[in-house]
């Protein structure tokens, strides 16, 4: 139920660790998907083109799209949703990648919720 004082809005952060285990195909998809993009202009396709095939993080970062987590979900309408990719050492034995440490660090700073970042996307 939604009272004067309860917001409408949620924020949701999620944080993957994928492994790659084929370059080429993940590559070969974000290329792929590149060309079949016919509203694309031709200079944003080459520059996206490059980034694709310089960089893994890149390919994987042009084919997950947040719109697909909560796109079918009804009664939920995607205001705003930023995303980005890199390259990384895991150690899944090691504390540093306790999936909860955010929650225990109660005087980290709350970021700024309109500034922009990496692939940061305003739907409305």
């Amino acid at each position: 139920m939604t009272t004067p004082e309860t917001s409408r809005f949620i924020r949701i952060r999620v944080e993957l660790v994928v492994e790659i285990d084929d370059e080429e195909a993940l590559t070969g998809a974000a290329l792929q998907s590149l060309a079949d993009d016919a509203d694309l202009p031709e200079a944003e396709r080459a520059r996206s083109e490059r980034a694709v095939t310089e960089d893994t993080a890149e390919a994987l970062a042009h084919l997950v799209d947040p719109f697909d987590l909560v796109g079918a979900v009804p009664g939920v309408e995607l205001q705003q949703a930023s995303w980005s990719s890199e390259q990384i050492d895991y150690d899944p034995d090691s504390p540093e990648w306790d999936l909860h440490e955010d929650d225990d660090d109660e005087n980290a700073p709350e970021g700024d919720e309109n500034a922009p970042e990496d692939d940061e996307v305003r739907v409305g």
